[in-house]
């Protein structure tokens, strides 16, 4: 019997704020995306994903507040993925499927220690 357990890509890169994409590199970045989610999908290991916007706060341990996202080491957070899969290699095989990667980007895979 397989052992399915559930595994976070975390789809990372670097945000050029000053470079607005024209609307046929939006499409195809779009299509990219679809077809990637879409072969996950139809391998049945999907359990969510979300794409994250540039609007965002930052709390800090003193409790301040700042209106920013994080960017270490030039990289932010674009997205995150959760799928099903029996083993962190075959979790690291499906992210070497991401558009993020063709845009310079990394692909951190993480297993999920259930809240018991």
């Amino acid at each position: 019997m397989e052992n399915v357990n559930e595994f976070m890509l975390m789809f990372r890169f670097t945000p050029n704020f000053d470079y607005q994409p024209t609307q046929e590199e939006l499409s195809d970045m779009r299509n990219q995306w679809g077809e990637f989610i879409g072969n996950v999908v139809m391998q049945e290991k999907l359990v969510y994903t979300h794409q994250l916007g540039f609007e965002g706060k930052k709390v800090n341990s003193d409790l301040t507040v700042k209106d920013e996202i994080v960017i270490e080491n030039n990289f932010t957070l674009g997205g995150n993925m959760v799928v099903k899969a029996n083993s962190i290699e075959e979790a690291t095989e499906i992210a070497k499927g991401s558009p993020i990667l063709k845009m310079g980007g990394t692909v951190e895979i993480r297993n999920i220690i259930p809240m018991n």
